[in-house]
């Protein structure tokens, strides 16, 4: 007997202590949002206070903790043509599922969300959509492909 999974996984609940997948895609959405600190990974003093910072300024229950309701306020729509942290996130992202096993990653983390990025996001979301319709197979990354990202669907 399989299990079929037939919602969306919940946002992921990101703490002081945790590191790799999701921290880094969180420091670049904080560091989208103005707070100066390093992608490394590792959500540690700097990354807490940052997060307790955009709580405080999105009127979030201010605990450091990116739970749900912080990462929902967090994200932000990323299109063609869009550039920046957040779309480095996404790149990121994109690189972690990389299971080409080339030499070279399968996108690069320009912070350009050009044709090579939206053409992975569409693959993306076309490997979610038949299983979770609700994910659109529109090459935007809104709130819902973000969930799909930053809880690891489709990860390796």
């Amino acid at each position: 007997m399989s299990i079929v999974i037939t919602t969306l996984p919940a946002w992921p609940r990101v703490r002081r202590g945790a590191n790799g997948h999701p921290v880094q895609t969180l420091q670049h959405l904080l560091r989208h949002r103005g707070h100066e600190l390093a992608v490394d990974g590792l959500l540690g003093p700097r990354t807490e206070v940052a997060v307790r910072s955009f709580q405080d300024a999105a009127g979030l229950d201010v605990d450091g903790v990116a739970g749900p309701v912080t990462s929902a306020a967090l994200v932000v729509v990323v299109r063609r043509g869009s550039v920046g942290e957040a779309v480095r996130a996404v790149q990121r992202e994109a690189v972690a599922r990389d299971l080409s096993g080339g030499p070279d990653p399968v996108l690069a983390i320009d912070g350009q969300l050009g044709p090579r990025t939206e053409a992975w996001v569409r693959g993306f979301q076309e490997a979610l959509h038949a299983g979770f319709p609700e994910v659109a197979v529109d090459g935007v990354v809104g709130p819902v492909t973000w969930r799909c990202l930053v809880s690891g669907m489709l990860s390796h």
